[in-house]
């Protein structure tokens, strides 16, 4: 049986790498690699963790620089050397060793109107939103974005510029701006038309090219842009937003 050299991130903004030996087992993910550290070798070690099958992505870190989920990310793509470096998600402030502190990161979400409005009440009738619709075939995938945080972790335009809103919070933004139930259009469009909104993406691809669900940040972002400049040339936003 070969041994992993894992190298866990201490600390909290101020911290440094540890390193431990890990037996290198079969089928074995980042995850199980972290669990086995902090069971087996430091039971101090933090690090966050729900579902273990690829739904709730609360299991992600960044593994030798790369956002990941680690539950679906196998020691055997990643492993370089029988090596691993593990570290807490980037763009978001540390809480402890790898657990971070998700709060910017949905309140982003509030900034960028990601909640639903609408203006019916539980004694209309549903609303019907026909699956074959252009508006709902352009979301499709986007909605199925769990909040992770990956593509937030990856985006360097958050790394240099804090205050943009993000692929994630935008993303969202975009499914509701095609979301016909929804009665807020105007006032999401003007929350994400400033400085640190859609505009201020520069269409690097981190996000998409990262995103464990296979979701298109950028395609969203972009869908803003034009819904933006549509509504700026009309009149209903004041020097786009």
């Amino acid at each position: 049986m070969s041994t992993l050299k894992v190298k866990i991130w201490r600390g909290a903004e101020t911290g440094e790498f540890q390193e431990y030996d890990v037996p290198r087992l079969e089928s074995q993910t980042v995850l199980d690699v972290v669990t086995y550290v902090q069971r087996r070798l430091d039971p101090s070690l933090a690090y966050r963790f729900a579902c273990r099958v690829g739904v709730c992505g609360s299991c992600a870190m960044s593994v030798n620089g790369v956002s990941r989920w680690t539950c679906r990310t196998h020691v055997s793509k990643v492993a370089l050397d029988n090596r691993l470096e593990i570290a807490p998600l980037r763009n978001l402030p540390v809480i402890k060793d790898v657990v971070t502190d998700m709060s910017e990161f949905f309140d982003k979400w509030a900034k960028a109107r990601g909640r639903f409005t609408g203006d019916k009440t539980r004694k209309d009738d549903f609303a019907q939103v026909k699956p074959e619709s252009k508006a709902r075939k352009r979301v499709d995938a986007a909605i199925e974005c769990i909040g992770c945080g990956v593509c937030y972790s990856s985006c360097e335009v958050v790394t240099w510029k804090p205050d943009y809103l993000g692929p994630a919070a935008l993303s969202r933004a975009w499914t509701l701006a095609n979301d016909v139930r929804d009665v807020a259009q105007k006032e999401r469009l003007a929350a994400v038309a400033g400085d640190a909104g859609c505009h201020a993406c520069h269409t690097h691809l981190n996000c998409t090219e990262r995103c464990p669900k296979g979701i298109s940040p950028t395609a969203g972002i972009a869908g803003l842009k034009r819904l933006v400049l549509s509504a700026t040339l009309k009149g209903e936003l004041e020097n786009g937003g």
